[in-house]
């Protein structure tokens, strides 16, 4: 098994920072987005208003930990069509009750078809060829007649059908870009010859596919995600959903930061944070309590950005934040829009590379990626240079490398929150450190990172990809959580 078209992919910034629904980008993101496709399908060939029943069979690591990462939630709220990135976050778990409760499901929204999902929501340990994380919808017809699909979810809440004649299309639309990238050296070439920064190159790129307004415009709006879910998390407190009586700990570490300070908004708390100086140790509190704030969330169902997934989702805002309110407190919206727009290409070099799935490579291609991202793009801000934002990435990298995916009880809490915390603090010392090298001694290229990283996934044994099958999730007993 491996991710194919890896060279030829023209991967927006976009599709790595997507607005979706929590606790998983390819468990709960991917399988959702895929549902609703499934639902397009249907209504391309006029067939939905003639659907009997469905059935959904999920694969692999989807049925390892899908009930941990909401999977059958999702598949179901795909069904309806309800919209990931915008739906109502308090009625999912109502429209689920009621839809279990009634065994009743509006179809798209609009056909009413009796669904049970507990009976007609299929969890098979068997793996399908290609990748770990498969599905399967079935419709059968009035008539009887049988509609299959079958999907993969591939991380970052990408999903496809097969290995197949995509990549012709995605041939051509790389080779249409201004300037196409499938590695690191190609980007630092391109930079260096028309002396320009990461962002600006990426920026390029970005206005081929989307008009210059759109693009701030979304940039904002998964800035504004990004904030929400640092608020909403530093100011709930409580214990999170799934059964391991996780206490919510970014609400005590806030309020001890705050020194009983409160705030009417986020407008005037983050205001109030970029105003305030803060000793080292602070720090340190202060950038894993943005990380825990945004990964509680997650974990609850919450909405946040995939960065470049839902369970590595805290790291990119909890270094954002870091450089507004430690590093620049007269920064503004356009260097929060070169910060994601290197995220964005270093997170797109290691979806080509390597893998963003935990499935497929364990947690290092989740927390190590996002921790690279943010690396890169915080260099860029403290004015390194091409070379140095690459170096960082590189650095941040490799020292993720072999991490592993092992979830107790499925679910993406332990240890998943703590290393959203421990990958943005990595992030931040590997920019000083990268800050402070000379890129003519540098011994270990991004790109020889990311192809062993992409080694080291393919030696990974299988149940330490998000299995729950090994490592602390069958070391650490749920009854002692």
């Amino acid at each position: 098994m491996s991710e194919t078209v890896k060279n030829i992919e023209a991967i927006s910034v976009f599709d790595m920072l997507k607005i979706g629904v929590g606790p998983s980008s390819s468990h709960t993101l991917g399988p959702w987005r895929a549902a609703r496709n499934f639902l397009s399908k249907l209504k391309d060939k006029n067939r939905l208003e003639l659907v009997a029943s469905i059935e959904v069979d999920l694969y692999g690591s989807l049925s390892l930990t899908g009930k941990g990462h909401a999977t059958d939630i999702a598949v179901v709220l795909g069904l309806t069509n309800a919209d990931p990135q915008t739906c109502d976050i308090e009625e999912i778990p109502i429209t689920f009750d009621y839809i279990t409760n009634q065994k009743l499901l509006q179809l798209d929204g609009v056909h009413l078809i009796k669904f049970d999902p507990a009976t007609q929501i299929h969890f098979h340990k068997n793996f399908l060829p290609f990748h770990p994380n498969g599905m399967r919808f079935k419709a059968v017809l009035n008539d009887g007649k049988v509609v299959y699909e079958t999907y993969f979810s591939i991380g970052g809440g990408f999903f496809v059908q097969k290995e197949r004649k995509r990549a012709a299309r995605k041939q051509a639309i790389f080779e249409c870009f201004p300037r196409p990238i499938s590695k690191a050296t190609e980007l630092q070439a391109y930079c260096e010859r028309d002396n320009k920064s990461v962002s600006q190159i990426v920026l390029e790129n970005e206005e081929y596919l989307n008009d210059p307004a759109d693009i701030d415009s979304r940039l904002k709006d998964i800035w504004d995600v990004m904030l929400d879910s640092m608020y909403t998390g530093c100011h709930t407190e409580g214990t999170l959903p799934g059964g391991l009586n996780v206490r919510r700990r970014a609400f005590d570490t806030h309020q001890r930061l705050q020194k009983g300070a409160d705030y009417k908004n986020k407008e005037e708390w983050i205001t109030a944070i970029r105003s305030t100086e803060v000793k080292f140790r602070e720090i340190l509190k202060w950038v894993s309590c943005f990380a825990l704030a945004v990964n509680e969330v997650n974990a609850s169902l919450g909405r946040v950005v995939t960065a470049p997934t839902n369970g590595s989702a805290g790291v990119i805002p909890a270094v954002i934040m870091y450089y507004l309110t430690i590093e620049n407190h007269q920064a503004d919206f356009q260097h929060i829009k070169k910060f994601l727009l290197v995220a964005g290409e270093i997170g797109a070099l290691f979806k080509k590379g390597a893998t963003i799935s935990a499935a497929m490579g364990g947690c290092q291609a989740e927390i190590g990626v996002s921790s690279a991202m943010a690396a890169g793009a915080l260099t860029e801000l403290m004015g390194g240079t091409p070379a140095q934002v690459l170096i960082a990435s590189e650095i941040a990298m490799e020292h993720h490398l072999g991490l592993t995916c092992d979830p107790i009880g499925g679910l993406v809490q332990i240890p998943c929150i703590e290393r959203n915390a421990m990958g943005a603090i990595k992030a931040i010392n590997a920019c000083e450190m990268a800050l402070e090298t000379d890129a003519k001694n540098v011994k270990v290229p991004l790109d020889n990172v990311i192809e062993t990283m992409w080694q080291t996934a393919q030696d990974m044994n299988s149940k330490y990809k998000e299995t729950s099958e090994g490592g602390l999730a069958v070391n650490v007993a749920l009854s002692d959580c």
